[in-house]
């Protein structure tokens, strides 16, 4: 298995529990970068990564989320997500890319249409100032 399909599969047993902190840590790189939908300029380091990725667990991860298709060439990854936010469907892209470590060194959310990202953007930025306490 090649340290991106094993990487994959983790991620998977990650998005399965819930956004579990101590399973997500273990996939980031330490100079992980993490490009968001809303933010222009990329997000580098482990613990700015991390912040963000567990906001998005909060913000997005309820039961109507779900992957819908996958697409992999080797260590890079995108995963096609729809849920609902609100009322409001939504329709994403995970684009993630591993290293040789099987831990993520890139990751880059797109989501659609308008009105899912401005709500996003909204949810994720109370989560991320509730989460700075």
């Amino acid at each position: 298995m090649s340290a991106g399909h094993y990487g994959l599969a983790r991620w998977h047993a990650y998005m399965e529990s819930e956004g579990d902190p101590a399973l997500l840590s273990a996939l980031i790189a330490d100079d992980c970068v993490f490009h968001s939908p809303v933010v222009h300029t990329p997000q580098s380091g482990k613990p700015i990564v991390m912040a963000y990725l567990l906001a998005a667990a909060e913000v997005l991860g309820n039961d109507s989320f779900h992957y819908v298709r996958e697409l992999v060439d080797g260590d890079e990854m995108m995963l096609e997500f729809v849920t609902e936010l609100n009322g409001i469907s939504v329709n994403g892209i995970d684009i993630i890319r591993f290293g040789d470590d099987g831990k993520i060194h890139d990751f880059k959310v797109m989501v659609r249409p308008l009105k899912a990202i401005n709500t996003v953007w909204e949810m994720m930025g109370a989560q991320l100032a509730k989460a700075k306490g």
